[in-house]
């Protein structure tokens, strides 16, 4: 019962930094925009074209996770032997990833390494996603961007991955299913506002610039004190 609330509080942190990434809202934004600049009015559309990318996202980090799974089963002999140096490198990981984070918070840099998708491989993502036409298009860049989005991402995940993969494939899916609804939570609450027309994509544009720091702030401090908790066995 401890274990599964330690596990509980691990997992969930650690997707809640994924969950504020400025990356995602960002890229779900310019997908949504394009689908409204060529069907204002066509509201259904504007749903299921978010809907499609997000689960798209979903099913990419899923896909992610489950070869990561079996990357570390692979090597599960290696890791026993010793398994506390593992440990204390994903620990060490967590923090620098966190404090990369923490730094974007007084010192922004667009593209920043470890937290943010690099600038040079923005203007593709961004190229695909104007010839979004469809929910099946918005489905298939959104499966596409999870790659590009793996530099900023993969830390969280690898420590979440880590942490549950001796329950094996289907002990394991579950953290997994429930670490990636917490993830696309955000870019799904801001579909359907977008959906309702309360709230329009510049809106959520502007408030994403606006607090990109914050963000980064709110992800760098979950990640630092995962890093210490795990150092200290506290998780």
């Amino acid at each position: 019962m401890v274990t599964d609330i330690l596990n509980i509080t691990k997992i969930t942190s650690l997707a809640l930094v994924n969950s504020v990434n400025p990356c995602q809202i960002a890229m779900l934004a310019m997908v949504l925009f394009a689908i409204i600049t060529q069907n204002p009015e066509k509201r259904k559309k504007i749903l299921y074209t978010g809907l499609a990318f997000v689960f798209a996202v979903y099913l990419g980090y899923l896909f992610y996770g489950l070869i990561l799974i079996q990357l570390f089963t692979t090597f599960t002999l290696a890791l026993k032997k010793s398994s506390i140096y593992f440990k204390n490198l994903f620990a060490v990981l967590a923090m620098i990833i966190g404090a990369l984070n923490i730094k974007d918070y007084y010192m922004y840099n667009p593209g920043s390494v470890g937290t943010e998708m690099p600038l040079s491989i923005r203007p593709r993502a961004k190229l695909w996603i104007k010839r979004i036409t469809s929910p099946k298009g918005a489905f298939l860049i959104g499966f596409i961007i999870t790659l590009f989005l793996a530099p900023c991402t993969i830390a969280p995940y690898l420590v979440a991955v880590e942490s549950v993969y001796t329950l094996g494939f289907l002990g394991a899916l579950p953290w997994l299913l429930y670490f990636n609804f917490i993830v696309i939570l955000p870019l799904l609450i801001i579909t359907i506002i977008i959906y309702q027309g309360t709230k329009t994509v510049e809106d959520i544009t502007n408030w994403k610039e606006r607090n990109i720091k914050r963000l980064h702030l709110i992800a760098g401090i979950l990640l630092f004190l995962v890093g210490i908790s795990l150092l200290m066995r506290w998780l």
